[in-house]
């Protein structure tokens, strides 16, 4: 599951620190989260496809990594970015 270039580029405007940022943490958890609800859906077609679930496995953990550097390096960013995404609480 890969978003197509459309979601990607409007995730990247909306989630973007500077115009030319293209790979900060806040994209990089904004494009995650969005994959993982994309797999997340698919999952629950799909629940024996043990393959794409061990992938989501990663995504989450990649995802939840970045948002530990995020809340290390600005407590304020990162409870903006997880309330923007609605990722928790």
């Amino acid at each position: 599951m890969s978003l197509n270039p459309i979601q990607k580029q409007t995730l990247m405007s909306a989630y973007q620190i500077h115009e030319t940022d293209t790979g900060s943490a806040d994209l990089q958890v904004a494009i995650l989260t969005e994959r993982i609800v994309q797999l997340t859906s698919h999952l629950k077609k799909n629940p024996k496809d043990h393959a794409s679930r061990r992938g989501l496995l990663k995504m989450i953990g990649r995802r939840r990594r970045l948002l530990a550097y995020i809340k290390d390096k600005s407590f304020n960013r990162y409870q903006d970015l997880i309330k923007r995404l609605g990722i928790r609480r």
